[in-house]
């Protein structure tokens, strides 16, 4: 105990990022923090040799880096010397789940306990045995895991006898079905209680409805479902308490001994009575007359403390308020998250092609605006500068292109258009018979037909803002409603339902939709920006085009 005790006290005072790599032919490292301080299972004692499910999926773990059986994983204690002991109850490296036990020798209370997973070797290979990773009081621990669902996991090696159907969707990777069909253990001497002695039992249910049934016997111990109650029988002595939640996963755990009976639902103490553990022999009675769900049955021959279920519910569920596992970083850096790096990781193909396409449009919008507010700009100047000669000329205003050219103005343009109208007039007819009206029809026609030209001119490529505006949202909702299809899919095959697992798949959807509106909300401003410079300037085309006619009128009419 002594030695377990400073162990525990090395991982506590070791730095939450090492300096150091515990082997140069590992490649990859994600850092596993399990927390007992207020913000996650706060417990008030310590405890030692806890099994520890750690969930990997694609968020937390990159997948492609490991071997494809996960046998190159190592975990190591916070000191990255001290290689723990650990089991893989599951790994997909298809659907990108894992679910990894691992023995942590000590768990101090009020603060974070460091891990390393190691993984990249692919010259390595590894078959780790479930029998070291739980200690030695435990008598019996079934998993269902799909290769041998009724054998035990633990040293004690008993094979359970019964008929089970195998659930992928379940907490921790594969659970039995039961449809009122028991399993049976034979009366083993790693199962049997003695009198006065000490026994845990603990297990995850997803019981269908409220129901009579009996979850575990062995003699006249039992833990059963008395309609929407849970019921501990030691002897004579009856414990009832917690509420049944048909449909919900549910910890479930039992304690017997110091003179003591308590039962335990989700981690927490709902009822005791004072009892003695009496001595049966008998065999293990599993799921008797139960309709429902039952995962990760463990035994053992001793009181486990109520900080160790507590532990052990936070662990083995869904939420990540006990073990969190991410990218290792460098150290000093231990509060940075790359949450876009996580995002980008977790794109699909099918929102990689809708972001590219949105990173198209983005910089065609960009050149658009940037081109058009620099010719806008151009042409604005230009107008201004040449109105100015325009009204301050007198009787020669027919004359002002033998001056500056003013190139980007359209007024000028406007002006040149009509000048050469007026001009084949005067050539025909000479000056001094002025212009009729029919003439100055004709003139005002001619300049109307550029002024519509040059409008299309400041419009043209408007449209591709437009489609940037209305299109690029809905580019963006469609990646993310193909992302969020493709996600739960890939949960719904795998047979994971942990949050942390799904997640990721709907956050990186999601960024398509992000992309989106980054492409449609600057086009916006732009556009309308664009639209009335360039309406201000048409105002200013139609205005000039009355005032030159009206002008040559009076001088030139007759």
């Amino acid at each position: 105990m002594k030695n377990i005790l400073a162990l525990g006290a090395l991982l506590a005072l070791a730095p939450s990022f090492a300096n150091a790599w515990w082997d140069e032919a590992w490649t990859a490292r994600r850092t596993i923090t399990l927390d007992t301080s207020a913000t996650g299972v706060a417990i008030t004692a310590p405890q030692s040799s806890v099994p520890v499910a750690v969930r990997l999926h694609s968020g937390n773990f990159d997948f492609t880096a490991a071997k494809e059986d996960g046998s190159d994983l190592r975990f190591v204690a916070g000191d990255d010397k001290t290689v723990l002991k650990h089991h893989v109850e599951r790994y997909d490296s298809l659907n990108e789940l894992a679910v990894v036990w691992v023995q942590v020798p000590l768990i101090a209370p009020g603060q974070s306990t460091t891990l390393y997973a190691y993984f990249g070797n692919a010259a390595v290979g590894s078959t780790p045995d479930s029998k070291t990773t739980w200690d030695g009081s435990t008598v019996g621990v079934w998993q269902f895991a799909e290769a041998a669902p009724l054998t035990d996991a633990s040293a004690s090696a008993l094979v359970a006898t019964g008929d089970v159907t195998l659930q992928k969707a379940a907490l921790l990777g594969d659970a039995a079905i039961f449809n009122g069909t028991a399993l049976r253990v034979p009366a083993a001497p790693q199962l049997a209680t003695s009198a006065g002695g000490a026994w845990t039992m603990s297990a995850w249910i997803k019981p269908a409805a409220a129901q009579q049934a009996t979850l575990y016997a062995q003699g006249t111990l039992t833990v059963k479902v008395e309609d929407s109650a849970y019921v501990l029988n030691v002897g004579a002595t009856r414990v009832a308490g917690g509420a049944l939640k048909p449909g919900a996963w549910q910890h479930v755990a039992a304690t017997v001994g110091g003179g003591k009976a308590t039962l335990y639902v989700d981690g927490q103490p709902v009822a005791s009575a004072d009892a003695t553990l009496p001595a049966e022999q008998a065999e293990v009675v599993i799921g008797d007359a139960y309709s429902g769900e039952l995962d990760e049955l463990q035994l053992a021959n001793t009181t486990r403390s109520a900080d160790w279920i507590k532990l052990a519910a936070a662990g083995q569920g869904a939420d990540a308020t006990f073990v969190t596992v991410r990218e290792d970083v460098a150290e000093g850096e231990e509060g940075g998250h790359n949450y876009f790096g996580i995002l980008i990781d977790n794109l699909t193909v099918d929102a990689w092609v809708v972001i590219v396409i949105l990173a198209v449009m983005f910089v065609v919008s960009c050149w658009v605006m940037i081109a058009k507010a620099l010719l806008v700009g151009r042409i604005d100047g230009d107008n201004r500068a040449f109105l100015q000669r325009f009204r301050g000329a007198s009787t020669d205003f027919l004359k002002l292109d033998q001056g500056a050219t003013h190139k980007s103005s359209s007024l000028f343009r406007l002006y040149g258009a009509g000048l050469r109208e007026i001009r084949k007039r005067f050539d025909a007819q000479g000056e001094a018979a002025g212009l009729t009206g029919a003439s100055m029809d004709a003139i005002k026609a001619s300049i109307d037909a550029d002024l519509v030209r040059e409008s299309h001119k400041l419009n043209s490529q408007m449209v591709l803002l437009t489609i940037a505006i209305s299109g690029g949202p809905f580019l963006g909702l469609l990646g993310t409603v193909v992302g969020v299809m493709i996600t739960f899919a890939a949960i719904a095959a795998a047979g994971d339902v942990n949050v942390n697992a799904i997640a990721p798949g709907i956050a990186a959807a999601l960024l398509a939709t992000v992309a989106g509106l980054a492409v449609a909300i600057p086009a916006l401003f732009g556009y309308n920006y664009l639209a009335s410079r360039i309406k201000n300037i048409s105002a200013d085309m139609q205005i000039f085009v009355d005032e030159f006619i009206t002008r040559v009128a009076e001088v030139h009419g007759r």
